[in-house]
């Protein structure tokens, strides 16, 4: 593909453009990780199903780039293109933008000779369902992963550095009434209007702000999902909704459970159906610190879920810090800054080979 007049630093355009027109969507991702694979060949690697680990541990201190391959479905994107500053296509800022950066830093052999021992972990399924993410599979299986002394989560975070992340719980709310013919509904009890009162509670709920170790966290309360009735003549017997919350790193899981629950007593079910800790915030860490000082990044808190929450939880400081916007995840139009990916990568190489 051409490149924009002005060539980039490290050819990182081509290389996003290459991994943009490789089809990733959640399941399908064999190809991509094999053609990774295939490129760092020259790397010692682990295989994990559909996702590759590239590098192996020494005696310097073991710091992980971790990004996932894979992609919302396609709605019509057609290859990479380049316009100006802009890179367009499915999984440009989400998050493919974020693999070229870690490519490229792996192939550096000016990182490669540098203090940190640095290892790529490009996995499948992170935009699936909370189990079937393969990073878990890739920590249980490569055990000394759990040894890191630190990680880089290159998820789109607008060039910011964006700490921790919200926990999420997803909850199945039930309201129960009696079946009858429309044309006499006081033979039942409706169980969609039932519901009513309590929906109109939930909808004038605001968002809540908690402040984590100088950054703001917003905990949040929405339907996601609704379904009642059989048939247009017929009064609903069951109301069924998906609530879900996404609770601040304040919180653990069990409290955010609890806290659901209670806002949930009305109804007449409720039952936790998947659940995401959150992520520790891990500002004080040595490493991050310092990439917050390289890097000259904004500092923000990340409002979202990402695998941050999973390297905290087995004890590993991580941050998330890639190029690529928030906004632009899962948009038809997605594309990403080139500036921006140059700078994420920059940023990088100083803290890697510094």
């Amino acid at each position: 593909m051409a490149v924009a007049s002005g060539a980039m630093h490290s050819n990182l355009p081509e290389t996003l453009a290459w991994l943009v027109d490789i089809p990733s969507e959640t399941g399908e991702e064999t190809a991509i990780c094999s053609a990774i694979s295939e490129r760092l060949a020259q790397h010692p690697q682990v295989t994990v199903g559909e996702s590759v680990v590239v590098g192996v541990p020494d005696d310097r201190p073991l710091v992980v780039l971790a990004g996932h391959l894979d992609t919302v479905p396609p709605q019509g994107q057609g290859p990479a293109r380049i316009e100006d500053d802009r890179l367009w296509g499915l999984g440009s800022s989400d998050m493919k933008s974020g693999l070229a950066v870690m490519t490229h830093l792996i192939e550096d052999p000016t990182v490669a000779a540098g203090p940190y021992c640095v290892v790529g972990v490009f996995y499948a399924a992170e935009e699936g369902p909370h189990d079937n993410n393969q990073l878990r599979d890739v920590l249980d299986e490569v055990d000394w992963l759990q040894e890191a002394t630190c990680a880089v989560v290159l998820e789109p975070s607008d060039g910011e550095l964006q700490y921790g992340c919200n926990g999420v719980v997803n909850a199945t709310v039930t309201f129960t009434g009696k079946a009858a013919h429309s044309a006499r509904p006081w033979w039942g009890e409706n169980a969609v209007t039932k519901a009513g009162e309590w929906l109109a509670a939930l909808h004038r709920l605001e968002p809540r702000s908690y402040v984590v170790d100088g950054l703001e966290y917003r905990r949040t309360v929405a339907v996601t999902g609704a379904a009642g009735g059989v048939a247009n003549n017929i009064i609903p017997a069951l109301f069924t909704l998906n609530l879900n919350m996404r609770f601040t790193p304040d919180m653990t899981l069990e409290q955010a459970m609890d806290e659901l629950a209670g806002l949930c007593a009305p109804a007449d079910g409720f039952e936790v159906v998947d659940t995401a800790p959150a992520g520790a915030v891990g500002a004080d860490h040595p490493l991050i610190r310092r990439l917050a000082d390289v890097s000259g990044a904004r500092r923000a808190a990340k409002q979202g879920w990402t695998d941050v929450a999973r390297f905290s939880a087995i004890g590993i400081p991580a941050v998330n810090y890639g190029p690529g916007g928030s906004a632009q995840a899962h948009q038809v139009e997605e594309w990403v800054s080139l500036t921006q990916m140059e700078a994420v990568y920059d940023a990088l190489h100083r803290l890697l080979t510094g």
